[in-house]
């Protein structure tokens, strides 16, 4: 959407003269601040693909291809959109974890030498060099885009990698960083403030990516993919006067961790998180913390609720849990291959504790707190079981 409404904007004819003026403040504020915002949430990844598209938008401002010096502009400018593609692919394959190993570094490396690679490409003795980079694609006598041949097969390549490593690793910031590698495609094909507004949306997309990633991990639980504590809160604000809050703890979890280990509890919040989320009733599920999850009734009484909690409950003893064995190979073999731990079936029972806000009066915390007491209740007297909160 952000591309599209650059396009729209560069094809008005009234909109011209104010996009001339206005790029290049554009690109300042938008590559400045996300390239601070990327510092402070620790995404060195994002701040290199920044750094490398406002570097490529100053390079191609710097020495315009036209003009007095349209040699040097047009050499630097083939050069970039070589160099842009390549740099943007390699970085869509590394991770905020990988920057800092030596496939990152020498990545790093690679781009910190480009701007040499570069000058050294303005020399005479290289004129044949330059030359050959600048050469144009041209069907049946016309010239279909101003990218170069050997530019535009750069993209071709970097296009097919960003896209299958997106395939591989389905991420908001890989998502991102093919969209700048499209932004970074329209903008070579422009000129002068349309590259710009390009290239700097490019940008703008990169730190949109960071804003929602930044704000997935924030409200959002990794292993189960439910909400998370603090999104649960934060509906909890916003919720009508009346609603019923339900606290759900998996019986006997501490012992299934210390017998078949973390790998096997995980297994089990997440199956756990996969059923919570069939919830009926209007049922809201959130990851509360540990073993321990929400549900969220908006608008509903005790009463109309009870039906589903119990329902809920019994569709997870019925369930049959499948533990992985140890030895079992995380991607699926062609043919069945038996293991040498076998796998073994639990049978996974959960506590609840119901609460509302009776009269309207209680703050969300006290709710909480009172469905809490509740599940502690159901968890002494036998587990297993519902129990509602005192009125």
């Amino acid at each position: 959407m952000l591309l599209l409404g650059v396009t729209v904007i560069l094809q008005s004819a009234s909109s011209r003269e104010a996009v001339a003026t206005s790029a290049p403040v554009y690109s300042w504020v938008i590559f400045c601040a996300g390239i601070l915002l990327g510092w402070r949430f620790k995404r060195s990844q994002l701040v290199v693909a920044l750094a490398v598209l406002f570097a490529a938008d100053r390079a191609m401002a710097a020495f315009p291809a036209a003009g007095p010096n349209a040699l040097v502009g047009r050499t630097v400018y083939a050069a970039v959109a070589l160099l842009l593609p390549l740099d943007l692919a390699a970085l869509a394959w590394l991770s905020e974890r990988t920057m800092a190993t030596w496939a990152g570094r020498l990545v790093q490396g690679a781009i910190l030498i480009q701007p040499l690679a570069i000058a050294l490409l303005l020399r005479p003795e290289l004129t044949l060099v330059a030359q050959g980079l600048q050469r144009e694609v041209a069907l049946a006598g016309m010239h279909i885009t101003k990218i170069p041949a050997v530019a535009l097969l750069a993209f071709l390549v970097a296009l097919v990698l960003t896209g299958l490593r997106f395939i591989l690793r389905r991420t908001v910031i890989q998502a991102s960083l093919a969209w700048a590698l499209l932004a970074a495609l329209l903008g070579l094909n422009g000129d002068g403030p349309a590259a710009t507004m390009y290239l700097a949306t490019g940008g703008l997309v990169l730190i949109v990516s960071l804003i929602e990633t930044s704000h997935r991990m924030a409200f959002s639980d990794e292993l189960t993919g439910l909400p998370s504590r603090r999104a649960l809160t934060d509906a909890l604000m916003r919720l009508p006067e009346a609603y019923t809050v339900a606290m759900i703890d998996i019986d006997h979890f501490k012992k299934l961790n210390d017998e078949f280990g973390h790998a096997a509890g995980d297994q089990v919040l997440r199956m756990i998180g996969s059923t919570l989320t069939r919830t009926e009733g209007g049922g809201r599920p959130f990851r509360y913390g540990g073993e321990e999850f929400a549900v969220l009734f908006p608008g509903k009484s005790v009463e109309e609720v009870l039906p589903h909690l119990e329902d809920l409950r019994e569709a997870i003893e019925a369930s049959s849990f499948t533990l992985r064995g140890r030895d079992r190979p995380k991607i699926r073999p062609e043919k069945p291959v038996r293991g040498s731990g076998g796998r073994r079936k639990i049978t996974i029972t959960v506590s609840i504790g119901v609460a509302e806000p009776n009269g309207g009066g209680a703050e969300p915390d006290e709710v909480i707190r009172a469905a809490d007491q509740a599940l502690y209740h159901a968890k002494r007297t036998g587990r297993n079981r519902i129990c509602v909160a005192d009125g």
